[in-house]
Parts: C-alpha cells; structure tokens; sequence
C-alpha cells in the first residue's frame, strides 16, 4: 500500500479550480497512455463512476473509480471529492480539496492511498515518489488547462 499528499496553489478562484479537477474526461489529456470514460450520466455527484484505462493493448489495466463524497465549494468555502478505486488491478482511494489560499488563489490538496495488486509490497518506497510525482504533474496540467 502506497499512501502520498501534495498541495498546490493554483491563481484560479476555487470553483475554476474545481471544475478542472473533477471533470473527470480532462485526466486523460494529461495522464499518459489513459483513456477515461464516465460510466453514470452526469452532472458529477456522490455516485458518479468512471474508469481509467490506462496502458497499451493486452497490456493496459482498468482503475474504475466512484465518487464517494461530493461537496463542491460553495460561498467562498471548501471543496472535497472522494474517489474510491475499485478496479482489479488497483485499489484505494483518492481525495482531491480545495480551499481558499492567500491573495484570492486556490490551495489544493490532493491525498491518495494506492493498493495496486500485482506489486509487491517492498516495492513501496520506490512507487511513492513515482506516484507522487505523475499525479503531482497531472494536477499541474489540470490546473494550467482552461
């Protein structure tokens, strides 16, 4: 099991910020060799499930996620999504909060547990720096994209 956290602060107010972190079809445009498709109709809510295909050929595996708390920012306040990743080859969870940073900007902060199934577990300190660093420069790309 993996666990890792990382803030940003992005200059966006927090709803923008938000929106491009939870359309969830926007990840695939900064997440290499990944597809995503929304299972459930939208708007996005608790419930909502959508899997990321990530990989080529026979050698990509699926990471179906559903949102399990879904309380957008309102009035100025906090925003937090919980995924839960229920796929065959990884499990765990993910929380992705924003909230409001100095000088009008968005301070994100983005926490995630990974159980991914055929990795063993003394590979661990080397996939937390690996996972911390390709979900890192995902949440800068969504970020930076309008």
């Amino acid at each position: 099991m993996v666990t890792f956290e990382f803030a940003r602060t992005a200059p966006l107010p927090l709803d923008e910020a938000w929106r491009r972190l939870t359309e969830w079809n926007r990840h695939a445009a900064v997440v290499p060799l990944t597809r995503v498709t929304v299972v459930t109709r939208g708007p996005n809510r608790e419930g909502t499930v959508f899997v990321a295909r990530t990989g080529i050929g026979p050698f990509a595996f699926d990471d179906r996620m559903e949102v399990t708390v879904w309380c957008p920012p309102e009035d100025g306040g906090p925003g937090l999504c919980r995924l839960e990743k229920r796929g065959r080859a990884v499990r765990g969870w993910a929380e992705i909060e924003v909230r409001p940073g100095p000088g009008g900007r968005t301070r994100v902060i983005w926490r995630e547990e990974l159980r991914p199934r055929l990795v063993p577990s003394v590979l661990d300190p080397l996939l937390r720096p690996l996972a911390r660093a390709v979900f890192g420069r995902a949440a800068n790309r969504l970020l930076r994209r309008p």
